[in-house]
C-alpha cells in the first residue's frame, strides 16, 4: 500500500535535496507536485489541499536548521505533517478497569470485520488476555458459522445463539457469559451492509448503548476508494468512533483513502492488515509509516518482525556454526525459511534505510529465494552437509527435480562457496584482532 505517494513523494525529495539554495518558487513548485501526488494516490482533495498548506506554513515559519540543507529542511517538516496526518501518535486499545472490555467492531459489508475479529481476538490472547467472540451477523448466510470457524483456528471461544434474530439480545447475552465464564474481554463482530443506511445505522447504536461498548472500531478496506470519507464519518457521527482497524494493508490499493479517513474523522488507526493469516494483525505506528513512505525505512518494525518470527535459540546456534566456518546448505535454507517468514521480500526491504523506494533487490527477488529453495530441497541431506559431492549427474538431478536449470544449481554452490570463504576470512580477523579492516561492499 501507499507504492503510488511513496514513489511520487520519493522522485520529487529526490530531486530537491540536489540543490544548494531553494527561492519561494521551488518550495512552491515542489508543494503543487506533492498536492498532485496526493491526489493521484486516491487522497481526499479537502485533505490535500489542507496538508500542503499546513506544511507551507510550517516552513514558512520554521527555524532554520544549520545541519539541514533547504531541501531536507522541507523534507523534515513535510515527514512531520505526514505523521501528524496518518494520527500523530501510536495507539492502543483502552482496556476497562472492571472487565469485561467489550470492543464494538462495525464497518461496511467485505471489509472483512469476522476475519480482523479473529486476528484481533488472537493477539489479544497471544498477550495473556482471554478474549471471547460473537456472533451478532444475523442476516448475511453462514455468518455465524464463519466466525465459529475462525474461533477454532484462534482456539478462542465464540458465543452464538442457535436461531436468534435479534442481535441486540445476542450481544446482552454475551456480556452475561463473558461474566459467568471469567473473560475479561468481548469482540462483537456486527452485521454490515454493502451500504450505510439508517436501519444499520440504528442497530449498531442501538447495540453499542445496550452493550455499553468501551471502544467502537471501524474495519476499513484499505483499498476503498474516495467514498470512504463519506461513509467514515455517517459511522462516526452515528456512533462516535474509537479507533480504525485497515484491512489488506499489504495489497496494491493506493492508500490515500486511509490518510483521507484519519483526517476526516479524527479517529486513529489502531492495527493494520498485513497478511491473510490469523497472526497478520499489526499495531500501527504513524512516524513509521511516514518514514516509510519518505523512502527512510523502518528499522523498528523489522526487529520487531524479525523478534516475532526468528528462534533465538537457533540463531545462536547458526551465530557458532558461521564462527567455526560450520555452514552448511540445510543451515542456509533455515535461514532462508525464516527470512521469508518475516513476510514479503519487498516489504522488508522497504524498512531498510538505503534500499527503501528501491523495489525488489536487483539480484534476488520472492521467486530466485523460491527457486533456491526448491534446489535444496531436491538434495539429499548427505549433498546439503557436503556440498562438495555434488558431480555433474548431480547437478542434473537435483535440476530436474527443482525445475530450475543447471546455471541454476551452478549459481547457487558458486555464492555458497563465496560466502562461506568470506565467513571464513572474517573468522581469522577476528582471531586476529583485525575486524575493523575487513571492508564489505554495499551490493
Amino acid at each position: 500500500m501507499f507504492e503510488t505517494l511513496q514513489t511520487r513523494l520519493q522522485t520529487i525529495f529526490r530531486d530537491l535535496t540536489g540543490r544548494g539554495v531553494l527561492s519561494d518558487e521551488d518550495v512552491d513548485a515542489v508543494l503543487r507536485e506533492v498536492r498532485l501526488a496526493l491526489l493521484e494516490a486516491d487522497v481526499n482533495f479537502k485533505v490535500a489541499k489542507a496538508f500542503v498548506e499546513r506544511v507551507r506554513d510550517a516552513a514558512v515559519g520554521a527555524q532554520v536548521t544549520k545541519s539541514l540543507s533547504p531541501g531536507h529542511q522541507v523534507i523534515k517538516i513535510v515527514h512531520e505533517q505526514l505523521i501528524r496526518l496518518l494520527g500523530g501518535h501510536t495507539r492502543d486499545l483502552g482496556f476497562a478497569e472492571h472487565p469485561p472490555t467489550v470492543l464494538l467492531l462495525v464497518g461496511l459489508h467485505g471489509t472483512g470485520k469476522t476475519t480482523t475479529a479473529g486476528k484481533l481476538a488472537y493477539r489479544l490472547r497471544k498477550r495473556g488476555r482471554r478474549p471471547l467472540l460473537v456472533a451478532t451477523d444475523l442476516k448475511r448466510p453462514a455468518a455465524v458459522t464463519q466466525l465459529q470457524v475462525v474461533g477454532q483456528q484462534v482456539d478462542v471461544p465464540v458465543y452464538a445463539q442457535e436461531g436468534a434474530t435479534d442481535p441486540i439480545a445476542v450481544a446482552r447475552g454475551a456480556i452475561a457469559e463473558a461474566h459467568r465464564r471469567g473473560l475479561d474481554t468481548v469482540l462483537i463482530d456486527s452485521a454490515g451492509r454493502l451500504h450505510v443506511d439508517d436501519e444499520l445505522m440504528a442497530e449498531l447504536r442501538q447495540m453499542r448503548d445496550a452493550v455499553a461498548a468501551h471502544e467502537v472500531l471501524l474495519i476499513m478496506d484499505a483499498m476503498a476508494g474516495q467514498d470512504a470519507v463519506a461513509m467514515a464519518e455517517r459511522f462516526h457521527q452515528m456512533l462516535r468512533l474509537d479507533g480504525i482497524i485497515v484491512t489488506k494493508l499489504d495489497g496494491d490499493a493506493r492508500g490515500g483513502a486511509v490518510l483521507s479517513v484519519v483526517e476526516a474523522t479524527g479517529a486513529p488507526v489502531v492495527f493494520v492488515g498485513t497478511s491473510e493469516k490469523l497472526d497478520g494483525l499489526e499495531q500501527f505506528y504513524p512516524d513509521r509509516m511516514a518514514s516509510r513512505i519518505l523512502g527512510m525505512g523502518d528499522v523498528l518494525t523489522f526487529i520487531e518482525r524479525a523478534e516475532e518470527t526468528v528462534d533465538a535459540q537457533a540463531m545462536a546456534e547458526m551465530e557458532r556454526k558461521l564462527r567455526r566456518a560450520e555452514f552448511t546448505l540445510e543451515d542456509f535454507r533455515q535461514q532462508l525459511r525464516q527470512v521469508r517468514k518475516m513476510g514479503p521480500l519487498d516489504s522488508l526491504l522497504e524498512m531498510i534505510p538505503g534500499l527503501a523506494g528501491r523495489g525488489k533487490a536487483p539480484t534476488m527477488d520472492e521467486r530466485q529465494l523460491g527457486r533456491v529453495e526448491a534446489i535444496i530441497d531436491s538434495m539429499t541431506a548427505n549433498e546439503r552437509r557436503n556440498p562438495q559431492i555434488l558431480d555433474g549427474s548431480r547437478r542434473r538431478r537435483i535440476a530436474r527435480g527443482s525445475g530450475t536449470s543447471i546455471q541454476d544449481v551452478n549459481r547457487l554452490l558458486k555464492q555458497f562457496d563465496e560466502a562461506k570463504r568470506l565467513i571464513k576470512q572474517v573468522g581469522e580477523l577476528e582471531k586476529k584482532g583485525k575486524r575493523g579492516k575487513l571492508q564489505f561492499p554495499l551490493q
